[in-house]
């Protein structure tokens, strides 16, 4: 008699049944002290400060960081400068196979990658190992091909770098970021000096290895590390021809303010506030996928995060109760276990932040529902959670969440939910879910947002240029808009 199985039993306390599945981290080689990367080489700071990284699902140190000062910053802006002779006046097809170079290298040590980022971020491994390496290893080789035909992208006119650009990004995406700021920068003949988010530098510190290891150029590429105080060093340095932010809308508008009447050029890819919104004849089995991605991929930490749900009146019921359903089998858990959907919050702050935005819309009067998942008892973690009956006036509809918290309306007419979705300080992404072409046409030429994504939702392409208005900031990442910043003509 053969043995029988035992089948996987479905318990709403515990997730779906399954086997952990954890990313094996044994051969990943992470140094205890990691120093600023500066003309090529790794250079103590000036200040002899380091300070900690910590991974938010076991609260446990990685790492520890250097943290530079203005002195730091003025050394690699030297750096930066002095290469920029070179790497301006040589040919553009040379500048073309140094890209291609580290978009290779960085295929080559993918899994290497996509550890450290969630072990340092608290995303799934599904979605480090997926999606943000490949898509930075895309960006890279794309820009590599813009290189040499930068007089093709814009006829009639003479592109030229515009010198040393300052780039300072997020910690949701920490090598996806730095992609999309490093490479079409160095496409243009610029050099670069980055700075990545304290909580998230390691990737970007692996950058720097890969970076040295293809050859390019002394100087080229400097990623300098450290909090508010570094970036702003960055921001405020003379020598500074470009800075490129990501971040918060409070700190790209102290951005904006700092280079007024300076001839630096900026751009700002700033908070989100995304309307999805499901019309009656949309597919309904799709879009309640395409509404847990919107706002349960990375934890909600995305700043197109479809975080305001908008569900025409005949189908809410249905599309609620699905997306309940959904919501019960999502695991929640150890990012680097390969069935995780949810990890962890990437910090202490943003977790208590998202608390405090729950007890916000609990007293504002919405109806709250959280998924009845077991989260670990160690670690930065949040249940999924959906506020219904929400409203215009709610502070948890109308302020950036960035985490896995959805809030849920019901609209009747089109022009009822364009007004809706508009009403709102942000205008970086939206999603559009119907049958009808139509009706996707009409709303994308109305809805004020930057990205519109028709039956789908959080799909990038380095093709696709990315960027917001209103308070979402101003300019393009990505595709040939991309290039542009980084250009005078």
């Amino acid at each position: 008699m053969t043995k029988k199985t035992k089948e996987p039993t479905l318990d709403f306390t515990t997730n779906w049944a399954y086997e952990p599945a954890p990313e094996d981290t044994k051969h990943i080689t992470l140094k205890k002290q990691y120093d600023l990367f500066i003309n090529g080489e790794f250079v103590k700071p000036n200040s002899k400060k380091y300070f900690a990284t910590y991974n938010p699902a076991t609260e446990e140190k990685i790492a520890e960081i250097a943290e530079a000062d203005e002195k730091d910053v003025d050394k690699a802006v030297k750096a930066a400068r002095k290469a920029f002779e070179k790497w301006s006046k040589i040919s553009a097809q040379e500048r073309g196979k140094y890209i291609y170079r580290i978009a290779r290298l960085m295929q080559e040590r993918a899994r290497e990658f996509a550890v450290i980022e969630t072990m340092d971020g608290g995303k799934p491994i599904r979605e480090s190992r997926d999606i943000d390496v490949p898509l930075a290893a895309n960006h890279f080789f794309y820009y590599a091909g813009w290189a040499d035909k930068l007089e093709y992208a814009f006829p009639g006119r003479t592109p030229k770098p515009l010198g040393v650009a300052g780039q300072i990004i997020p910690w949701n995406f920490p090598l996806l970021m730095a992609a999309w700021k490093i490479a079409p920068a160095l496409a243009t003949g610029n050099t670069v000096v980055l700075k990545p988010a304290e909580t998230t530098s390691l990737t970007a510190l692996k950058l720097a290895e890969l970076i040295r290891d293809s050859g390019l150029p002394e100087g080229v590429v400097n990623i300098v590390t450290g909090a508010g105080k570094t970036g702003a060093a960055i921001v405020n340095h003379p020598d500074i021809n470009k800075i490129a932010f990501t971040g918060s809308t409070d700190v790209g508008k102290i951005i904006q303010k700092a280079i007024a009447g300076t001839d630096k050029k900026l751009t700002l890819e700033l908070g989100g506030k995304a309307a999805n919104i499901i019309f009656e004849d949309a597919p309904i089995d799709q879009a309640v996928e395409g509404i847990v991605n919107g706002i349960f991929f990375n934890q909600g930490h995305v700043c197109c995060a479809g975080s305001r749900l908008f569900v025409q009146e005949s189908v809410a019921d249905i599309v609620i109760r699905k997306l309940k359903d959904r919501m019960e089998t999502l695991i929640v858990g150890n990012p680097l276990d390969k069935n995780t959907d949810i990890g962890a919050i990437n910090s202490k702050e943003q977790l208590s932040k998202i608390n405090k935005y729950i007890k916000i819309g609990i007293a504002e009067g919405a109806e709250i529902y959280q998924s009845s998942c077991a989260i670990p008892g160690k670690g930065n973690f949040c249940k999924p959670t959906l506020f219904l009956n929400a409203s215009q006036s709610h502070r948890v509809v109308q302020e950036e969440i960035f985490g896995p918290v959805l809030t849920i309306q019901t609209f009747r007419t089109i022009e009822e939910v364009i007004e809706k979705a508009n009403n709102i300080p942000y205008g970086l992404s939206a999603g559009v879910w119907t049958d009808k072409g139509s009706k996707i046409f009409n709303l994308t030429s109305k809805l004020r947002a930057g990205v519109v994504w028709a039956n789908t939702y959080n799909k990038f392409d380095p093709t696709s240029p990315f960027g917001g208005y209103k308070e979402s900031g101003f300019g393009r990442e990505g595709g040939l808009h991309g290039l542009m910043p980084y250009l005078k003509f």
